[in-house]
């Protein structure tokens, strides 16, 4: 399918949007707007919102009422009056809080309705949640912006290479055309065997995207092949490669770069908490501070010294259907101090650690993004936590520990989509137990692949 003409796939962007009842494009004007107020009056900005927010809570989710009356907050909140130091005196919110309360915590009848999602389980806890058309528009409106601070505009071509069912069913096939139409090619970063990934260097030669998104470890695995075939690509359309997903390594970005031939931006934020943070030209990386608040703690809960790396407890002003407000992300990061090089009035992240997945090989031959085996384990009820081992091509040890859920069909289900994924040959070990220990570094990794890849691609999964 060739591509749509910009200005026809950015009309037919907004008619989806107006379609499905979602403001996004009027949040894109406003945060054009509010990027360039000072950090001061973005400040008075997430105040504001973290007191419509927090009266929400105490309307519509009885979880969090309570914890606002033990907190002593109730009568601030009347009045409009709860600050952002106030925050402090909740309680952090954990994904065990969201999982086991997940009744008390979801607004079901928030207008435009409420969307069940899981999370992508990388931190090895699953979690379902619901969000609401303000969070799906703002997550949209902010990426939107982020492109634009490298000149891509909405409607312009787009090239994602992210996870995808093995099978297409009728609705992904009308998902498929959805994004075509608006120029959004979707490359499969679940099936990259080689010759798949010779395919997908031919796909981004035809289609000359303006951007390239992706998880990072699968856009540096596309890259190293790209180098490995010496397949020399041609881009002069592409304005920036994003990566997300997970941490970006210098020498995955300088590989990327070399290759793509255009400047790799990184994004921050989860499924949970939403779009939070995205680099803009120059290197710094950017909080969405219109719809977040990011606490960075030590391991007490107190706040770390300014500069300091800490774990990010964020509070999502847009979480209104299920709020998150104190939630503990498990990523660490370090804010700073000084003043977006852009002039926004954006709060800025001095570094982000966060959680590193790895690859898995298939019997023959194809490379696997984790989120692969993640997405498996994620869908089946009873897995409160888990860590997969791929020791050999035909053998991989699953650690699960089981909540009340969890029963014969829960094992199966995770066998058969364990094969459906990396065949049948596959023997999955499966072992239940009380607790899933950390690495010896202290870390935890939640997919660990034994199984070398290609010496030419080892660098790119490094």
């Amino acid at each position: 399918m060739t591509p749509v003409p910009a200005i026809l796939a950015h009309g037919l962007f907004r008619v989806q949007e107006a379609a499905l009842r979602r403001p996004t494009f009027a949040m894109l004007a406003a945060l054009e707007q509010s990027q360039n107020l000072s950090r001061g009056e973005i400040e008075s900005m997430q105040t504001q919102r973290l007191n419509h927010l927090l009266v929400s809570a105490m309307v519509h989710s009885p979880w969090h009422a309570e914890r606002l009356r033990v907190a002593g907050l109730v009568e601030a909140i009347g009045d409009g009056a709860v600050t952002l130091a106030d925050l402090a005196r909740l309680p952090t919110m954990s994904k065990c809080d969201a999982r086991e309360n997940i009744e008390q915590l979801v607004w079901r009848d928030v207008p435009g309705g409420v969307f069940r999602y899981t999370t992508g389980g990388s931190s090895g806890e699953p979690l379902i949640f619901y969000f609401g058309r303000t969070r799906q528009a703002s997550d949209a409106a902010g990426r939107m912006r982020a492109r634009r601070w490298w000149g891509v505009e909405p409607g312009e071509r787009e090239a994602y290479l992210w996870g995808a069912p093995v099978e297409l069913n009728k609705t992904d096939r009308i998902k498929t055309l959805r994004d075509r139409l608006v120029n959004q090619l979707v490359l499969n970063a679940f099936a990259m065997s080689p010759k798949r990934m010779d395919e997908y260097l031919g796909a981004l030669q035809a289609w000359q995207p303006k951007c390239l998104y992706g998880y990072a470890s699968s856009v540096a695995l596309l890259a190293a092949h790209a180098e490995a075939r010496q397949r020399t690509l041609r881009l002069p359309e592409l304005r920036v490669v994003c990566t997300t997903g997970e941490p970006l390594y210098p020498h995955q970005r300088e590989l990327i770069a070399r290759v793509f031939g255009a400047p790799v931006a990184n994004e921050f934020g989860s499924r949970d908490i939403g779009f939070t943070a995205h680099e803009a030209p120059g290197g710094q990386m950017l909080l969405m501070s219109e719809s977040h608040i990011i606490e960075v703690l030590d391991e007490t809960g107190q706040p770390v010294a300014p500069g300091e790396a800490g774990e990010a407890v964020i509070t999502g002003l847009t979480s209104a259907a299920q709020p998150f407000i104190r939630y503990r992300t498990g990523d660490v990061l370090r804010l700073s101090s000084e003043p977006a090089a852009g002039g926004q009035g954006l709060h800025v992240i001095a570094e982000v650690t966060g959680r590193q997945t790895d690859f898995v090989v298939a019997a023959d031959g194809r490379v696997m993004h984790a989120l692969a085996v993640i997405y498996v384990l994620r869908a089946v009820p009873g897995i409160a936590q888990f860590k997969c081992i791929q020791h050999a091509l035909d053998r991989m040890e699953v650690q699960i520990v089981p909540d009340a859920n969890w029963n014969e069909a829960a094992r199966h289900a995770v066998v058969a989509g364990l094969h459906a994924r990396l065949g049948e040959a596959l023997e999955v070990e499966l072992r239940l137990l009380d607790e899933i220990p950390p690495e010896a570094s202290g870390k935890h990794r939640y997919v660990v692949s034994h199984v070398p890849l290609a010496d030419t691609l080892k660098q790119a999964a490094a």
